[in-house]
């Protein structure tokens, strides 16, 4: 699938909703109601971390029983802080349904992943994974929840114009952003680009605020859409 592929296939997804309960102008996408109203979907909690202790799973789907199974520690009533990553584990769970269904329906529940006699789930996401499909669903569930059009729109009220926002340009007040996002994070996330990943997300935690994602998300979608840039092409006149 190419990149408009995504962006497509999530349109179509968004307009079937509209066409059938109302059409979606504005953030945040209805993932719930998507899933359980349009696709009839049943969407369950469970504690998928006692279940696999071994990895870092965060949902499962069943597709012959169409069922969703989502991590306890996700509910957002418990867990408001959650709510992004809640959000999009159920676009991703929605996505392999999409997308994945037909390789599954014919041989359902049959991957030896739990002690037979227990239900198998056909598909598990796991908090960090490499499969190809992984790769789809989540390119899908951002697309579907974070709509190309309504990023637009949301990025031009936000900053007055559709021009991008530079790293470059972030580091002149990077010791004050990062002071405002270990504040709100409670602590400063590890790794070889985390100073540049917390000076984007910064830029990026508004939109996750008003799309109900998480700022790891946004920030991903909005450098997939060009308006966060890491790094200033030469020009002739520069």
């Amino acid at each position: 699938m190419t990149p408009d592929d995504f962006e497509n296939e999530a349109a179509l997804v968004l307009a079937e909703y509209g066409t059938a309960h109302g059409q979606v102008t504005g953030p945040p996408v209805p993932i719930d109601d998507i899933i359980e109203e349009h696709f009839k979907l049943v969407v369950e909690f469970n504690d998928l971390r006692a279940k696999y202790p071994d990895g870092d799973v965060l949902g499962e789907i069943y597709f012959n029983e169409k069922r969703i199974v989502v991590d306890a520690g996700l509910v957002p009533e418990e867990f408001p802080a959650m709510r992004g990553r809640y959000r999009f584990t159920l676009a991703h769970e929605l996505s392999h349904w999409r997308l994945h269904r037909h390789l599954y329906l014919r041989a359902a529940n049959q991957p030896d992943l739990l002690p037979s006699g227990d239900a198998r789930p056909d598909h598990v996401l796991r908090s960090r994974q490499s499969d190809p499909k992984e790769y789809q669903a989540n390119r899908l569930a951002s697309c579907i929840l974070m709509p190309r059009e309504m990023v637009k729109r949301l990025w031009h009220e936000a900053h007055g114009s559709m021009d991008p926002i530079y790293l470059d340009d972030l580091r002149l007040r990077q010791r004050q952003i990062l002071a405002a996002e270990v504040l709100r994070r409670g602590g400063f996330k590890s790794g070889d680009d985390a100073i540049d990943n917390m000076l984007l997300e910064h830029v990026a935690r508004p939109l996750a605020q008003k799309f109900e994602v998480s700022p790891d998300a946004m920030r991903i979608r909005l450098e997939g859409m060009t308006f966060l840039l890491r790094k200033k092409e030469p020009t002739l006149f520069a």
